[in-house]
């Protein structure tokens, strides 16, 4: 059976299940509430199926599979059954509508596109409402700029009107892999759309000509660090070459020297440091 088929199958059998009188619908949740009767549950979905494939159907637009739209909007329909409160007067139709439409769109959100979006309520409205506002508003008036649609659109749904582009842009298109082949008979002709990317990593010449400095300087340091007596070297390792620096009252303890003593000898270190680097730095630049 095809999927075509299929879904005229799910579509006669929904609208040939019989009507619940509001007597029997009370009396059916009432046994469901009451004595967890299955049958009284399964009996009030069956005969709310044609709401399900009501609300599935506004949302074919977003290219799924029907099948699918009327499964998700089912589990919605059996939640509502399993939490309808009888007591309220409420008909199970105006209950259930919500909680259909609310598990098609959770379908529809984790499924168009592999990027997820429509994380925040604001951003849910503008995903499913964005194609039938732009719509009405050409109607209306088809003079208006896309700035101007959006705009609108903004102020109706109270968003930014980088929302509404954004999310225009993402429903303009479907997802593409970027391991999909080009075909286009042009340069570059059976690669892939990765290869085209632009790469954040440094150039060859780059990467050699960092390798070269950052050796070049690993011998400067090595050699400003010579420069040392054995307190000073003793000091900058544990202040400023370990993982966790030592504060500058371990270190006194240690050398049984008062903090401001090693702060001082920590500061001529520098100064020594600083001198051989400027040189060894200059040097290089007048080679």
């Amino acid at each position: 059976m095809t999927s075509t088929s299929a879904d005229r199958r799910m579509i006669q059998i929904a609208m040939s299940a019989p009507y619940l009188a509001r007597d029997e619908e009370q009396a059916l949740a009432q046994a469901w509430k009451e004595r967890h009767d299955q049958d009284a549950r399964n009996r009030i979905a069956m005969a709310h199926m044609r709401l399900v494939v009501s609300m599935a159907g506004k949302f074919r637009n977003f290219g799924l599979p029907f099948g699918d739209l009327v499964q998700e909007g089912y589990i919605g329909l059996l939640e509502a059954a399993a939490r309808f409160e009888p007591e309220r007067q409420v008909r199970f139709s105006t209950y259930a509508t919500w909680w259909i439409r609310a598990s098609i769109q959770d379908y529809v959100l984790r499924n168009w596109s592999i990027v997820r979006g429509g994380t925040s309520s604001a951003q849910k409205s503008l995903f499913f409402n964005l194609r039938r506002l732009r719509a009405r508003l050409a109607r209306g008036d088809s003079h208006l700029t896309s700035e101007a649609v959006h705009q609108e659109i903004a102020a109706a749904l109270g968003v930014s009107a980088a929302d509404v582009r954004r999310m225009d842009a993402r429903l303009s298109g479907a997802d593409v892999s970027l391991q999909a082949p080009i075909g286009n008979g042009g340069e570059g002709e059976g690669a892939d759309r990765i290869d085209f990317l632009a790469s954040d990593a440094p150039l060859p010449d780059e990467q050699a000509l960092e390798s070269i400095d950052g050796e070049r300087r690993r011998h400067w340091l090595h050699a400003a660090l010579g420069q040392l007596n054995e307190r000073e070297m003793r000091i900058i390792r544990a202040r400023r070459l370990a993982e966790n620096g030592a504060t500058l009252e371990e270190l006194g303890v240690i050398l049984g020297i008062s903090k401001e003593r090693v702060r001082q000898i920590e500061n001529r270190a520098l100064q020594k440091l600083k001198a051989v680097l400027v040189s060894k730095t200059a040097d290089h630049a007048y080679a």
